[in-house]
This record gives C-alpha cells, sequence and structure tokens, in this order.
C-alpha cells in the first residue's frame, strides 16, 4: 500500500497517520490509512459506514 490516504490521497507520512486493519493487528490485515482521525471520520461518513449499527448498550 502506498503512502496515500485512503480518504484524500494526501500522503499520510506529513500528517499524525491513522491505519485501519481486519482482524488482527497485523500490517498484511490493513484496510485503510488516514492522516488523521479527521479523514478517517470523513470517510466514514461519505462511505456510509455507520448507517445501521450501533453498540448494545447493557
Amino acid at each position: 500500500m502506498k503512502h496515500e490516504c485512503t480518504y484524500c490521497g494526501c500522503d499520510i507520512e506529513r500528517h499524525d497517520p491513522v491505519f485501519v486493519n481486519e482482524g488482527a493487528n497485523q500490517r498484511d490485515n490493513q484496510t485503510g490509512q488516514f492522516c488523521n482521525y479527521g479523514c478517517l471520520a470523513a470517510y466514514f461518513e461519505r462511505e456510509e459506514l455507520a448507517i445501521g449499527t450501533t453498540c448494545e448498550l447493557p
């Protein structure tokens, strides 16, 4: 995976990057990389990834 933000395409090395893994926390499970939490949050909103999901409350 290159050093481009999954959301905006900027060089993540110039920022405080956030990496998203699917499953175990291993480099080969990486599914996304973002400049920071702002790009991660914007990506979730654009892709509508939180629609229909909830946390269970006790």
